[in-house]
């Protein structure tokens, strides 16, 4: 299962709409205090976040994951506009695993979501 974390109502869409063709199941957390309550719970093979967004507070979770020995090892990924370099660069510096710009992740996503 992979957890995705956002609130983008256009990015939530194309992971649904893509997790279905390929069968592959996908939790959505839209409420940003329960974001690490759900990833211990549900124990995702993979994270995916919306580094643009505001509400969800993305980099701030993807580094009380990475500070957890239960979900360090989880692999997480996030998309950002290719022109928010300093939210990349806070996302790397928390030690989120893979970033990717928006249009790269939509290309991608077939395979990230691969069962």
């Amino acid at each position: 299962m992979i957890l995705a974390v956002l609130d983008d109502l256009m990015f939530s869409v194309k992971i649904k709409t893509a997790a279905k063709t390929l069968g592959a199941e996908v939790y959505f957390e839209r409420s940003p205090g329960s974001a690490l309550d759900t990833i211990r719970a549900k124990a995702p093979t993979l994270v995916i976040f919306d580094l643009d967004s505001v509400k969800m507070k993305p980099v701030d979770t993807v580094a009380a994951m990475k500070a957890d020995p239960a979900l360090c090892e989880i692999p997480t990924l996030g998309f950002v506009s290719h022109v928010h370099a300093d939210t990349i660069a806070a996302a790397r510096a928390a030690g989120i695993d893979q970033v990717l710009a928006r249009s790269a992740f939509v290309d991608r996503l077939g395979s990230i979501l691969a069962p």
